[in-house]
């Protein structure tokens, strides 16, 4: 005849519960992290495809006019004539530099899909913003103001959308002068991108190899006093004069 079966203490039973919490936190907190090891290992490698892949098809020539490849906090803008626009500049700087400049980026585009936004925010560390729903919680000047405040230098395009008017540039947004009024000791260097237009044309996926140039001019600040639309002329001014005397400058 079976005796009654050994009760296993409370104290006992609580502390192999706990243990077993334990193994399992332990478990999924490792997983987390060869998750992360992964994923920053893919990113790299991808930036580095990027880099190639770009320079391959551009044969991208960088001038350095107005100021030179030192890693220190800028805001980088340009013409937009290009969905590739933001990655040859990227491509463009110095590997000191890429590694502190985020891309300005399209939350409604660049959010939608796990491949998309794993390639804008784990590859380009993109700073996400919102172009149509804005409010105050989403205000996209507070996010570029608080990624400068990290030390991080950023890469905007002041036209707002990409430039198929045929003229050399759009009138200026405002969000630039905005962000000089309240990061003014951050350098504004204007940066003219030629001829990715016509390597990569709208609607169009597989690049066609052209050579590109990408210019980087001369730094700017807002000055004391200095209004909005003096600012936004002169800025507008600044990149212009670095496109390249074969296009037609409709200011």
């Amino acid at each position: 005849m079976n005796g009654p079966e050994p009760t296993v203490p409370p104290d006992a039973a609580l502390s192999r519960a706990r243990k077993g919490r334990i193994r399992n936190g332990i478990s999924d907190s490792a997983a987390a992290r060869r998750g992360s090891l992964i994923a920053a290992a893919l990113a790299a490698l991808l930036r580095h495809a990027i880099v190639l892949f770009s320079r391959l098809v551009t044969g991208v020539q960088v001038r350095w006019s107005g100021c030179g490849p030192e890693p220190v906090q800028r805001i980088y803008y340009a013409n937009h004539t290009s969905n590739g626009d933001s990655i040859l500049l990227w491509t463009a700087l110095a590997p000191a530099q890429r590694r502190r400049t985020r891309p300005v980026a399209a939350a409604d585009y660049w959010a939608k899909g796990s491949i998309r936004r794993f390639v804008a925010k784990a590859v380009f560390r993109s700073v996400l913003i919102e172009r149509k729903e804005v409010t105050r919680g989403n205000n996209p000047l507070s996010a570029l103001i608080g990624s400068l405040d990290t030390g991080a230098s950023l890469i905007v395009f002041p036209e707002g959308t990409r430039n198929t008017s045929g003229r050399t540039a759009l009138p200026f947004k405002s969000g630039i002068y905005h962000l000089a009024r309240a990061r003014p000791y951050v350098e504004l260097v204007p940066v003219w991108i030629a001829n990715l237009n016509r390597v990569l044309p709208k609607g169009e996926i597989l690049p066609i190899p052209l050579l590109c140039t990408v210019t980087f001019g001369k730094p700017l600040r807002l000055n004391d006093g200095e209004s909005k639309a003096s600012f936004l002329y002169r800025a507008r001014d600044a990149l212009l004069d670095l496109a390249p005397q074969t296009e037609e400058n409709a200011r």
